[in-house]
């Protein structure tokens, strides 16, 4: 059997399942049945997120490399009559596609893993052909299922290839799919990304930190117009950098499966790119702190705006110093090469893809 990933996370989920899958398929399968597992990484899913297209994609790839079982996992929501899709399955051609999206943003190799093992069991077993309909005893749901994850049988069209399929529905289950989609992106890897953003907004800070006039305006300001300071330079930061990497995914079509899917791209990409820049202001404070503990002079400080430098004052100065560096950072930053940031946004991460299989297949990939 294969595991057919997607460039990117869910191949790195696939080679770190790859190690133990077999061995617990024996185990659970008993009766001395043995899995050969290989790992593939392909991006299958290139140009269309239709599930009856990307299904015989996969039957195409396990027919001409005579795989028994092919699961795929991709990193894309994908949909099914405006729901988020979990898993198609057909017994017919032993052929899974999973959805990694939709299993949360907690637990992700975990949950896959499970997921991947119930799956290939079922696969395994006694197939149901077209005449008989679906399996009598499908997968059971406990791999996907959580308190905050509504998911159920969802249809199927007589056309298709998948013969069983669920799906995940509600607020609850977008809310599962978004947070699914951000652990996706791995925000943590964006920080890296914002390298030459933290420099600009380092200097900033260095000369902020020690400008007389911040020091009286940060004694100036409560707590409120901080919090505002805080909140209008991360957003100016997330905008400036949404904008400059061309991050914003537009549909070109009309559906609403279409705008919903673009509502969830854009709404990841804002969350992905939020907590990066989130991490780096807190970095900006801690380093604020620091120089401002190694360069300040208490005399000169309280001289000038008549207030004692304690630990409330230096706490005061460099989370205001913070705010003013990140505006600094934002606008003095050059990102618009960066891969790091790019690959924050699902529609870029689809046009690397495409370029990918375009050099692999030449004139093949399907429009």
């Amino acid at each position: 059997m294969a595991l057919l990933a997607d460039p990117d996370a869910p191949t790195e989920i696939a080679q770190r399942m790859v190690r133990i899958l077999p061995a617990r398929l024996a185990d659970k399968w008993g009766q001395g049945r043995r899995f050969d597992v290989e790992v593939v990484s392909e991006p299958f899913t290139t140009g269309t997120e239709d599930l009856p297209t990307l299904m015989r994609r996969i039957m195409d790839r396990g027919s001409a490399e005579s795989w028994d079982i092919v699961v795929a996992l991709t990193d894309l929501p994908l949909h099914s009559h405006g729901r988020r899709l979990v898993v198609d399955l057909s017994h017919e051609h032993g052929l899974a596609l999973l959805s990694l999206p939709t299993l949360g943003g907690l637990r992700l190799q975990t949950r896959a893993r499970r997921a991947v093992e119930e799956a290939v069991l079922s696969l395994a077993g006694p197939r149901a052909t077209g005449a008989e309909g679906p399996p009598q005893s499908p997968p059971p749901l406990a791999p996907f299922v959580s308190r905050l994850a509504p998911i159920h049988p969802g249809p199927v069209g007589e056309e298709e290839t998948a013969d069983l399929r669920y799906v995940i529905s509600g607020p609850r289950g977008y809310l599962r799919v978004l947070l699914g989609m951000v652990r996706a992106n791995r925000p943590w890897r964006l920080v890296p990304g914002l390298s030459k953003a933290l420099a600009a907004a380092l200097a900033t800070g260095a000369v902020a930190t020690v400008n007389s006039t911040i020091w009286n305006l940060a004694e100036s300001l409560s707590v409120a117009r901080l919090v505002i300071a805080t909140v209008g330079s991360v957003a100016l930061m997330i905008g400036w950098l949404i904008v400059d990497a061309e991050l914003w995914h537009r549909s070109t079509e009309l559906s609403p499966e279409a705008r919903q899917r673009a509502r969830l791209y854009n709404t990841s990409t804002v969350m992905t790119v939020g907590i990066g820049v989130l991490v780096c202001y807190a970095g900006l404070i801690v380093i604020n702190l620091v120089w401002a503990l190694f360069i300040l002079n208490g005399q000169v400080f309280a001289s000038t705006t008549g207030t004692p430098l304690d630990a409330a004052e230096y706490w005061t100065l460099s989370w205001f110093v913070a705010s003013v560096a990140t505006v600094g950072g934002a606008l003095g930053s050059g990102l618009e090469s960066d891969e790091a940031i790019r690959a924050a946004a699902y529609s870029k991460r689809e046009q690397e893809r495409r370029h990918m299989l375009q050099d692999n297949y030449g004139d093949q990939l399907p429009e």
